[in-house]
């Protein structure tokens, strides 16, 4: 099997050096001769291990087909098929893991597999660009479905059961829709003003989103289930592990969502021009290595910090990053404390963070998930001098909505328990997905979820 074009079709950047002085968007895209270039080194294979690897099962080698033969009109209705969101998909999802990630192409020796996330964005950024509208469907079935959150799984699930005739209302605690889209997402990875084109196209379907709404505070589940047939509970993880060491109290230990949420959603980057200020630091420690700790530490960089330091108990092979991302961190001047775990965080006498109080680790035998378990080195401690910190180690479940319903079994781990395959609860016409259900995931992968889910509901409401 030969492929004339082994590597990929490059793509342009902003230079590091600029772009990490500003928040805007690092990858350019391709234009339409490089889309159409790289298009071509798809072998078109009848058995699609690419479609099989992507979680709402977009037929891949057909939206490349359309795109290769110059037609991306007809490549963006074969994607809208099967996904509402792919100028977002295209930009965030863990392609390498999954599409990508068995493609035969790159499998081949010495080939790359097809940049088929950088093509996916290529054919949604152009029907946006033309204007395309969405077709609402023609009737309402008369069947009422009430969302509850606007995040990427939620979203995903309005759009499906609008396009069958649903009649769908989202709830939004926040003040605009998107979710993590919004709030942890940097404008340099994702755009702010893609996401809000995308959510525009749900409303185009007749999907009614009311933001400013707590579900479980300003309305009750119980108020909903007797006005709607049934409920979607997409509400996310948002609650932040921390770490609880000492000096956690500290003037300059953050939570990443509450760091990522002031800049992003509150635009804090614009300060002052937008009135929400963000903590300008020389000296960062961000502690994690998945892809919030390093929108953190990017974003630290472009706040102006001269040095951000990335520390992480175990080492660059078991980062959960994605490897793009890391690349980019790497080109931007971000350093990394591998194996290395903070102990305490220091202060002065005014209560102000002066430096964190790090050891070094070591990785033994891998524990329950497969993952070589990290223990402390005796003796190996050390200081890092920084004037900020920010946790990124996770998140939790959100607890406003579980604890307003105790009619809704939750597993061990505190999340709701849900059948996988349709997002069933334990309450009849309740269904759930996401990280709600997941804990914290891939956008993609709760956008898979709202597809099963929005698969069981219509049964359940026709059937």
């Amino acid at each position: 099997m030969a492929v004339e074009q082994k590597t990929k079709t490059p793509i342009a950047e902003q230079d590091p050096v600029v772009r990490s002085t500003n928040f805007q968007e690092v990858c350019l895209g391709y234009t339409a001769d490089e889309a159409k270039q790289e298009a071509s080194r798809c072998l078109q294979c009848k058995t699609k291990p690419c479609m099989n690897g992507c979680p709402v099962g977009i037929d891949i080698p057909e939206f490349i087909r359309a795109l290769r033969e110059g037609n991306t009109d007809e490549a963006a209705e074969i994607i809208a098929k099967y996904s509402c969101f792919p100028a977002v998909c295209g930009r965030v999802c863990p392609q390498e893991k999954q599409c990508e990630g068995v493609c035969t192409v790159g499998r081949i020796k010495d080939c790359e597999p097809v940049a088929i996330g950088k093509l996916e964005r290529f054919v949604a950024d152009t029907a946006l660009e033309k204007g395309i509208k969405v077709t609402p469907p023609k009737e309402n079935n008369g069947k009422k479905v009430a969302v509850i959150g606007a995040g990427p799984s939620a979203l995903a699930l309005a759009g499906e059961l609008a396009k069958k005739g649903f009649g769908v209302k989202i709830f939004e605690a926040l003040h605009e829709a998107g979710g993590v889209l919004i709030y942890g997402i940097p404008e340099f990875r994702l755009p702010k003003s893609i996401v809000a084109a995308e959510v525009e196209k749900l409303r185009q379907l007749g999907v009614e989103i009311e933001c400013n709404v707590v579900v479980g505070k300003t309305i009750t589940m119980e108020e909903l289930r007797a006005e709607y047939d049934a409920i979607y509970i997409a509400v996310g993880a948002g609650t932040p592990n921390m770490q609880g060491i000492a000096g956690s109290s500290l003037n300059g230990v953050y939570a990443a969502n509450e760091y990522l949420t002031r800049i992003n959603l509150m635009k804090g980057y614009k300060f002052p021009e937008c009135d929400t200020p963000s903590k300008r630091a020389k000296n960062v420690v961000v502690v994690g290595a998945g892809n919030v700790a390093m929108d953190s530490a990017r974003s630290a960089k472009r706040l102006g910090a001269e040095r951000v330091t990335l520390v992480y108990r175990r080492s660059v092979e078991e980062m959960p990053a994605r490897i793009e991302e890391y690349h980019h961190a790497v080109q931007e001047g971000i350093e990394f404390a591998w194996l290395t775990n903070p102990v305490e965080y220091l202060g002065d006498e005014k209560g102000k963070l002066t430096g964190v109080r790090c050891i070094k680790m070591q990785l033994g035998e891998p524990d329950d998930n497969g993952r070589r378990r990290p223990s402390p080195i005796e003796g190996s401690e050390f200081e890092i001098p920084c004037d900020l910190v920010v946790e990124a180690i996770g998140q939790g479940p959100n607890r406003v909505l579980l604890d307003e319903a105790p009619d809704l079994a939750l597993n061990k781990r505190g999340y709701i328990d849900a059948d996988p395959e349709t997002g069933k609860t334990s309450i009849p016409g309740v269904y759930a997905g996401g990280d709600i259900v997941t804990g914290a995931a891939t956008v993609i992968g709760a956008m898979g979820a709202a597809k099963k889910a929005a698969k069981a509901i219509e049964e359940y409401l026709t059937k």
